[in-house]
């Protein structure tokens, strides 16, 4: 009988605090969200004409080439659908 009071008198107690608490929270108003400047972007590089009209994997190899990168040749991402 003991059990059952204290378990009553547990679950009233946990009641009470969840609908009090929550109204001593600050209230939170809706906003739209403020757009952050990014400093840290690459410069955009605008493609030749020439370049412009070409597509994978029948360009031009000095489409590929940068004129301030060491490698030369810029890095191509492949993804497949096979997934074997």
């Amino acid at each position: 009988m003991i059990k059952a009071l204290s378990a009553v008198t547990i679950a009233a107690f946990v009641a009470a605090a969840m609908t009090i608490l929550p109204s001593f929270a600050p209230r939170v108003e809706a906003s739209v969200p403020q757009a952050l400047a990014k400093a840290d972007r690459l410069p955009i590089r605008t493609a030749s004409a020439s370049c412009a009209v070409q597509h994978w994997p029948t360009m031009d190899a000095s489409c590929l080439r940068r004129s301030n990168w060491k490698a030369g040749v810029q890095p191509v991402r492949v993804v497949t659908t096979d997934r074997n």
